[in-house]
C-alpha cells in the first residue's frame, strides 16, 4: 500500500507538471523553443565543422556558399561558432541559476527563520547588491583569470542576494501561519520544521526565479565578453563572437547579428518559460486567469 502511495503522488506530480506545460501556451512554447536550442546546443559537434578553423581564403563572406551564417575575419565558420557558443552560454546560466538557487535558499532559510542571523545576513546581502554586477564581475575575472569557473562565480556572486530575499520574504511569512505555530507549540525541532513546512513553500518561487537567474547570467556573460573580461577568446562563445566582429560591423554586420539573435532567442525562450510557471504557480494569478 505504501508503494502505491508513493507511486500514486509521483503520478500526480508529473501530471501537475504536464498540465501546466500543456495549459499554459508560455510554458508549452518557451519550454519547446528552449529544448530546440539545447539539442542543437549538445549535438552541434556532429554536424558542424571545427570553430577554430582557419580559413584566410574565404574571410569576411556572406551567408551562402561558405556557410550559413558567413565567415568572420579569420575564414572561420560563424555557423559553427555560434552553435559552439551556445553550449557555453547554457552552460553557464544552468550552473549560475544552480549554485545561486542552492546558496541563496540554504541563507535566505536561516535569515527568514531565525531572528538574530537576519540582521547580520541582510547587511552582508545589502553590501553585495550596491556593488555593480559587471564592475564585480570584471574585477573577478582580472585578479584570478578569464575561466569559465571564474565566470561562473562571478556572475553567482551578485545573484545571490536577489534570492536571498526573495527566500527571506516567503520565510516570514509562512513562520507566522497556523499550522507552524502549531508545530512549534507541540515541541516539534527547529530543522523538521523548515523542511517539512517552510522549505516547501519556496520552491515555486525558486523555480520561476531560477529562469530570470539563467537569463540574466546568459546576458552577463555575453556583456563580460563582448567587453573582453571573459571567456578566452580561443573558446567560442556569443560575447566573444560579437566582440570580435563589432570592428568589421560596418562591413560583415552578419558576425555580430547571428549570434545576437541566437543570445536573444534563447534569453526570450528562458523569460516566457518564467513568466509562463509564474502564472500557474502563484495561485492569485491563476486565480484570476480562469
Amino acid at each position: 500500500m505504501a508503494e502505491i502511495a508513493i507511486q500514486t503522488e509521483a503520478d500526480k506530480s508529473q501530471v501537475s507538471i504536464w498540465r501546466i506545460a500543456l495549459k499554459n501556451r508560455s510554458v508549452f512554447w518557451g519550454g519547446l523553443l528552449l529544448v530546440i536550442i539545447v539539442v542543437i546546443a549538445v549535438l552541434g559537434g556532429f554536424f558542424t565543422i571545427d570553430p577554430m578553423k582557419i580559413n584566410p581564403i574565404s574571410r569576411l563572406k556572406p551567408p551562402g556558399e561558405y556557410g550559413f551564417f558567413g565567415t568572420d575575419q579569420l575564414g572561420r565558420d560563424v555557423f559553427s561558432r555560434v552553435v559552439n557558443g551556445a553550449r557555453i552560454s547554457l552552460t553557464i546560466g544552468i550552473a549560475v541559476a544552480v549554485v545561486s538557487i542552492v546558496i541563496g535558499l540554504f541563507t535566505g532559510l536561516v535569515a527568514g527563520y531565525f531572528r538574530y542571523m537576519d540582521a547580520v545576513i541582510m547587511r552582508v546581502m545589502d553590501g553585495l547588491m550596491s556593488i555593480p554586477a559587471i564592475l564585480l564581475a570584471i574585477a573577478l575575472i582580472s585578479l584570478s583569470g578569464a575561466t569559465l569557473t571564474t565566470v561562473v562565480i562571478a556572475i553567482v556572486i551578485p545573484e545571490i542576494p536577489r534570492v536571498v530575499r526573495l527566500v527571506r520574504s516567503v520565510v516570514l511569512t509562512v513562520r507566522e501561519e497556523p499550522y507552524v505555530e502549531a508545530a512549534i507549540s507541540v515541541g516539534t525541532r527547529t530543522w523538521p520544521i523548515m523542511v517539512r513546512h517552510v522549505l516547501p513553500n519556496t520552491i515555486a518561487p525558486l523555480i520561476v526565479q531560477a529562469t530570470y537567474v539563467c537569463g540574466s547570467a546568459m546576458l552577463t556573460e555575453a556583456i563580460l565578453g563582448f567587453l573582453g573580461a571573459g571567456i578566452p577568446p580561443e573558446i567560442p562563445s556569443w560575447g566573444n563572437i560579437m566582440s570580435e566582429g563589432r570592428t568589421f560591423f560596418q562591413l560583415t554586420p552578419w558576425i555580430i547579428f547571428f549570434p545576437g539573435a541566437a543570445l536573444a532567442v534563447t534569453v526570450l525562450a528562458v523569460n516566457i518559460v518564467g513568466d509562463g510557471l509564474r502564472d500557474s504557480l502563484d495561485p492569485r494569478i491563476a486565480r484570476n486567469m480562469r
